[in-house]
């Protein structure tokens, strides 16, 4: 019966995050040390995260304006040589680690909302290529806590990510 209603109020509130209290989060707030100038640092990693997609701006604990949709080529051009929090390293994730943002206790967006506000419910690039097709490349997806294979040439949205040093 509860999944029942979980999936009526998904239907009827597309855009509101629904979280199960029955599934352990994956990606509390408690594993990230969340900084003033827009980044959040994964503790068990050490990798330094972009709060916002890019084309978003991070202002007052929120993310503004419009999420740039590049392809696959464009995300890895647009992060080499990228500025954020006077930072460089900038680089688009590869598929384990953007896939350790998810939250799996969570849809629409599957990610923690207090450390990434905004995040869009869709999928977001990785830097990993398919070994199999040279024209496609991995996404995760933070409707769900999906991964697929998308054809490069696809517009999709990016978060960046930077080893601390």
């Amino acid at each position: 019966m509860r999944k029942l209603l979980i999936l009526a109020l998904l239907s009827f509130n597309a855009s509101a995050q629904t979280c199960l209290d029955s599934v352990s989060e994956t990606a509390s707030a408690e594993q990230f040390v969340v900084n003033t100038d827009g980044t959040a640092t994964h503790t068990e990693s050490g990798l330094m995260w972009m709060r916002c997609s890019l084309g978003q701006t991070y202002s007052n604990e929120s993310c503004i304006g419009e999420a740039d949709e590049l392809n696959w080529q464009q995300a890895l051009d647009d992060a080499h040589g990228y500025t954020f929090a006077g930072l460089s390293g900038w680089r688009v994730p590869n598929l384990k680690e953007l896939a350790t943002l998810t939250e799996r206790a969570c849809v629409r967006p599957a990610i923690n909302e207090i450390v990434f506000p905004d995040t869009l419910s869709d999928d977001y690039w990785t830097s990993t290529p398919s070994v199999t097709d040279a024209s496609r490349a991995w996404v995760v997806a933070f409707f769900n806590s999906s991964n697929a294979l998308k054809e490069k040439r696809l517009f999709v949205y990016t978060r960046l990510v930077r080893t601390v040093d």
